[in-house]
């Protein structure tokens, strides 16, 4: 079993090392296992050839540097189109997010589990927050009422639509599930070559949700495997999903990313359902925290920003073809 580690950096050269270092010992084990860095034109080459330089790292690690910042899926697609074309041959492929850190004997479990389970196109790890408490979720795909759910956020009507929110609450032992986060999950082989690459026109957020949702499509399951953990430190790169801190708005590329979602893979009427069952919920949240007075935890302007790049406008309805090579 040979497993090319793909981890993605902007400017976060501490903490890719840091991951980086947490696979030295998994070598034991997966003896066949290489790692890239790619270098996302943040400014980090340095620190990170740097670390490198370590005689430990010799033979199995490699450090690209990007031509530009294309994103997260275009960062992990420089790698991934060597592997497809046999510069860096891998029957596996595990994404890593640099915030990362694998805990001994990961690599193998998933390893293990892909390789007895052959119709399992994509596996995610079990994650560990920085307190080492278990974060025991992954996702179905979004829906239209799980947008509504994400807008409205209200116990009542949260409960009724528990079946349709995208969080799903995850056992101690290994389940299908319709996506992963990309933060750990592994990747067969011929799921790439029957779906092609990620696609780079999300710059960030939802690119492995449209990942496993391809795979699906092309007959890949996607499971969940707590028994592989591996410490995940969330948000430290964006700020948009760090625990304890809301940001003052939601970055443009969420939106774009999510606009991409849904008018890509269900369509421009799908789309508009979905921006409006969003907005509706956000309506009735806003006035249900002005009436009890509290203050409002939403990141500021969420309202307009959904507004603003909804499918209702007819500038947002264009969808560009994934890069296929």
């Amino acid at each position: 079993m040979s497993v090319l580690v793909v981890i993605v950096n902007y400017r976060s050269a501490e903490l890719t090392l840091q991951c980086l270092r947490s696979l030295i010992s998994e070598r034991d084990r997966v003896p066949d296992l290489r790692v890239v860095i790619i270098e996302n034109a943040s400014g980090d080459e340095a620190a990170l050839r740097q670390g490198l330089a370590d005689p430990v790292y010799d033979q199995w690690t490699e450090l690209i540097v990007s031509e530009r910042n294309g994103g997260f899926a275009y960062g992990n697609n420089c790698a991934i189109r060597q592997m497809l074309s046999g510069s860096l041959p891998a029957d596996y492929v595990l994404l890593l997010n640099p915030d990362t850190i694998v805990h001994s004997g990961a690599v193998e479990t998933l390893l293990t589990f892909m390789e007895t389970h052959p119709d399992v196109g994509i596996a995610g790890a079990g994650l560990d927050q920085a307190d080492g408490s278990d974060w025991p979720y992954a996702f179905r795909f979004p829906t239209v009422f799980s947008e509504l759910d994400a807008g409205l956020g209200f116990g009542p009507v949260s409960r009724l639509l528990k079946k349709h929110a995208v969080a799903q609450r995850m056992g101690p032992v290994a389940q299908p599930i319709d996506w992963v986060p990309g933060a750990a999950m592994i990747v067969r082989r011929e799921v790439f070559d029957d779906v092609g690459l990620m696609d780079e026109h999300y710059f960030l957020y939802y690119e492995e949700t449209d990942f496993c949702q391809a795979a699906k499509r092309a007959g890949w399951s996607c499971w969940y495997v707590p028994e592989a953990r591996v410490l995940h430190i969330a948000g430290q790169s964006t700020g948009v999903t760090a625990p304890g801190r809301q940001p003052a708005a939601l970055p443009e590329y969420w939106f774009e990313s999510r606009r991409r979602y849904f008018m890509k893979n269900h369509g421009f009427r799908y789309a508009l359902v979905a921006d409006l069952a969003y907005l509706t919920g956000l309506a009735l949240d806003g006035v249900r925290i002005k009436i009890q007075m509290r203050e409002d935890p939403r990141p500021r302007h969420l309202f307009r920003d959904v507004l603003r790049n909804s499918a209702l406008w007819r500038k947002n309805r264009k969808v560009e073809p994934p890069v296929t090579d």
